[in-house]
């Protein structure tokens, strides 16, 4: 039988590993309409975005309490941490599978899917009502506020600049994009990289090394540190879906998409603490730019397996870490 520490390391060491995962995943989130419209080129975007993804780690630990204290309760013992080992081993598994097809699926989600399948396997609490309340409710309000609001500003932003030329609308919106993709980076940071610092400190906590009031400075460092790096590697895949294969992206959608997901992610954080989808927001958001053109604009056939991919993730992370938290119990793993 492994200590209690080695089994505490393994978490934290799979939980960077997620953040790292979530950070090439996602990486596509904050820049992949500034690359295609070429406001910025590749390399210098994911530069951009990782250090968008660092400092907004740092801004605040709302979304870490809620994932930490407000989805699942396990035992403190060795036991509870192979539940929490095996919710992250579950939300690994999809990003790798979606990474691979190419579809913008939420790490939070997957993550979140972790937890409740693993805790339930194990016959361990679940707080239905923070999940309802804390990630269904947003998972389908905050697509729907992005589409609108994406809408309603790329309207706007066209009727301003009706009479200017392509030239000065290009030139203009060439800067509002490098702003708004540095905006969209900080707000991923902001929520993605706090759900890792959620898991190790609940880990922590249920291994008896840290009282749970607040994370820890060692574990914020190294969860930005991870997303960061994980970002700079970047998901080519994923970005040619967001970037042009949803809709035909110009200047003005793009500054307006990654300015109003951007705005939905800075709220759900700081005025909610809801772990929402980084990736929800933007794609919405670049659908409700793209629909302001038409609805024969819109790649539909895309954006269906994007939906189908949001709809399977929080059910499939739950299966894959229940099977997976009962091959660690075969294995012999948490008494």
């Amino acid at each position: 039988m492994p200590s209690t520490f080695i089994l505490v390391a393994v978490i934290v060491v799979v939980a960077i590993a997620f953040d790292y995962t979530n950070g090439f995943h996602d990486a596509a989130n904050a820049i992949a309409t500034s690359i295609t419209t070429k406001a910025l080129r590749p390399r210098a975007a994911l530069a951009m975005a990782a250090i968008g993804n660092l400092a907004g780690a740092f801004i605040s630990t709302s979304v870490a309490a809620t994932v930490g204290k407000g989805i699942i309760d396990v035992t403190q013992d060795d036991h509870g941490l192979v539940v929490v080992m095996a919710a992250l081993f579950g939300a690994i598994t999809w990003n790798l599978i979606t990474w691979w097809l190419g579809l913008p699926s939420s790490s939070s989600h997957a993550l979140i899917g972790g937890l409740v399948g693993s805790a339930i396997a194990a016959a361990q609490v679940v707080h239905w009502d923070g999940v309802t309340q804390k990630v269904v409710i947003p998972m389908v309000i905050s697509p729907i506020v992005g589409f609108t609001l994406s809408f309603g500003a790329v309207l706007a932003l066209q009727w301003i600049f009706r009479n200017a030329r392509r030239s000065r609308i290009n030139g203009t919106f060439r800067g509002a994009q490098v702003l708004a993709a540095g905006a969209m980076s900080l707000g991923h940071g902001l929520q993605d990289a706090q759900k890792s610092m959620g898991v190790i400190t609940l880990a922590l906590v249920v291994g008896g090394y840290d009282t749970g009031g607040t994370v820890p400075d060692w574990v914020k460092i190294a969860c930005a540190t991870a997303i960061a790096f994980g970002t700079y590697a970047g998901g080519w895949r994923i970005m040619k879906t967001l970037g042009s294969k949803m809709i035909e992206m110009d200047p003005i959608r793009s500054t307006g998409s990654q300015g109003v997901a951007s705005l939905v992610l800075y709220v759900m954080a700081l005025r909610y603490a809801a772990p929402i989808s980084t990736t929800h927001a933007i794609t919405a958001s670049i659908l409700g730019a793209g629909a302001t053109r038409g609805r024969k604009w819109v790649r539909w056939g895309v954006v269906g397996n994007i939906v189908g991919a949001w709809v399977l993730t929080l059910p499939a992370a739950a299966i894959v870490a229940a099977v997976m938290y009962a091959f660690l119990r075969l294995l012999g793993l948490g008494g």
